[in-house]
């Protein structure tokens, strides 16, 4: 009898591991670009798998307590991570992969040893991203790995994703989870929309008023404008030591963080605060409603270009991204027409209107260049939404096209990188299901899974040359009418999956109604992680 006992749970064992590897699937989300199954025996990943990481080099020890904690949360299994050269089985990160791609990786999966080889620490991180996909979220203890070869990259190096906390603030630990988020789809640019007419979200030590008077409204408009106020104060700001924590967390999972500052519109935040920065001298007010005000900086004004000078220079001192976000979008030149200092200072530029630009657009322009030669000159490079085309492009800055295409696309041909973004895709603040009945108040438009699928981000128009200034596509979560972060995770997901794939998978791998197969399990690991997420899949 015990024979027989002994015998029946040896079958199930091996029932249970045979199954286990049926669940192992490398098709992840976003999709690998080349996966070749091998014929030789399964990789059996057991507690006494060792991790090996190459010694002194701490981004690889990161990389593979990462990859510990992946398995013990999918398989319970607590793995070591070593730096010595062991017998038995053993899962080897290493560097050495030959590629022009800085973010290749090759998985390679045989009987005694998994390898994930990359060109550079990224690389690598990836590598260990697809093998976490591929491990069922049900499947507890050993798991066998079908023997495979992947050699992966991704197809455009700025892969981002928006977050808006001026009008709506989200807390330093909401951010982490927000990056968390991203890791998982292989997103490494976090934008950080942080200032805007209706709050001013972070520290800056030479005008303590930004967030002492410009961080919190006395309350919100209800719905679409409605004239009617929640009479509830909202606002909150970050700390430099809490921006710093940010940072620090991004950086170790290959996240870079850009920080804007919406300038010289959007800038009722700082007007509120310091109202001589404004063309009639105020008095300002946070805005308690939604749209573009009429008010922004005085481009006139001395003391305009000492304050431009002075936040960047914290901003830069801050964050140690090469790449800054200062705006230019949705800027009324209503001010300028009728400020004595504006027009003095058209004059003393010579500016004039002609058939392509007007003289206050040509004095955006202005503050756009002063801006950029702030950055330049510190080794930064400014980025600025599609607007910055109008009065001429500052000499080295990067186009974020969001009203289309079509900026970007005059960016390029003008020998401009791009990022694009177009609100046509890529607004995840846009509805994702119609009707729209059952789903939370947003600002409109509509943007559902499939469509986001379909979004190619370089236009067929451009010839081949133009098409190198392409340097990926983002997608943007404007929260005006997102009041929650779990609403911020119902807008972003499953979005994001789709939108990862745009930024990583080559066109010729993609397929929707595959992508709609494959979704079924990241969706399970938005269940794993606790993610609110949109059960449509329009």
């Amino acid at each position: 009898m015990r024979k027989l006992i002994v015998l029946l749970t040896g079958i199930l064992c091996f029932l249970s591991l045979y199954a286990n590897t049926l669940d192992i699937d490398y098709r992840v989300i976003p999709l690998p670009n080349e996966i070749k199954l091998q014929p030789n025996p399964n990789f059996l990943l057991d507690e006494h798998v060792l991790i090996h990481y190459p010694a002194r080099n701490p981004k690889m020890k990161a990389n593979a307590l990462f990859l510990a904690a992946y398995l013990k949360e999918l398989t319970g299994q607590e793995v070591s991570v070593v730096t010595k050269q062991v017998e038995g089985k053993v899962i080897e990160l290493s560097l050495g992969l030959h590629s022009t791609n800085l973010e290749s990786y090759r998985l390679t999966v045989s009987s005694d040893k998994v390898v994930i080889q990359g060109v550079t620490e990224a690389g690598v991180f990836y590598g260990i991203q697809t093998l976490r996909k591929s491990i069922p979220t049900d499947v507890l203890g050993a798991v066998r790995l079908p023997g495979v070869i992947i050699n992966d990259a991704p197809r455009f190096a700025y892969r981002g994703m928006h977050l808006d906390v001026a009008r709506h603030f989200f807390t330093a630990d909401e951010v982490k989870r927000y990056i968390d988020i991203l890791v998982l789809h292989n997103i490494n640019t976090f934008h950080w929309h942080l200032t805007d007419d209706q709050g001013w979200r972070i520290e800056i030590k030479k005008y303590p008023k930004l967030t002492k008077f410009g961080s919190r409204r006395p309350e919100t408009v209800i719905g679409h404008n409605t004239g009617k106020y929640d009479g509830i104060p909202h606002g909150g700001f970050y700390t430099k030591k809490q921006i710093r924590v940010v940072i620090a967390y991004a950086a170790k999972r290959y996240i870079n963080v850009i920080p804007e500052i919406d300038l010289p519109g959007h800038m009722l935040g700082a007007l509120s605060a310091y109202p001589e920065l404004g063309c009639t001298g105020g008095p300002y007010a946070l805005w308690r409603q939604w749209g573009v005000s009429e008010d922004v900086l005085c481009a006139g004004n001395d003391k305009t270009l000492v304050f431009i000078r002075e936040v960047l220079t914290e901003i830069m001192n801050l964050f140690p991204s090469t790449y800054i976000h200062v705006g230019g979008d949705e800027c009324p030149k209503s001010k300028w027409k009728n400020c004595p200092k504006c027009q003095a200072r058209i004059l003393s530029l010579g500016l004039k209107t002609d058939e392509k630009h007007t003289a206050e657009a040509r004095l955006q322009s202005y503050i756009m260049t002063y801006a950029e030669r702030i950055l330049n000159g510190r080794g930064r490079q400014m980025i600025g939404w599609d607007e910055i085309l109008e009065g001429g492009l500052a000499p080295n800055s990067i186009v974020m096209s969001w009203r289309g295409m079509e900026g970007g696309i005059q960016a390029a041909r003008l020998k401009h990188k791009v990022i694009m973004t177009p609100n046509t895709h890529l607004y995840f603040d846009y509805y994702q299901v119609r009707p729209t009945d059952s789903e939370p108040l947003a600002i409109g438009g509509y943007a559902p899974l499939s469509k986001v699928y379909a979004f190619e981000p370089v236009p067929a128009m451009l010839t081949e040359e133009e098409q190198q200034y392409i340097l990926g596509a983002q997608a943007n979560v404007w929260t005006e009418y997102i009041p929650t972060f779990n609403q911020v995770e119902y807008m972003l997901l499953p979005r994001l999956a789709a939108l990862s794939e745009v930024q990583w998978t080559q066109p010729a791998n993609k397929n929707f109604t595959n992508f709609l197969i494959r979704l079924r399990s990241m969706i399970e690991r938005y269940k794993l992680a606790g993610y609110n997420y949109s059960k449509s899949q329009q």
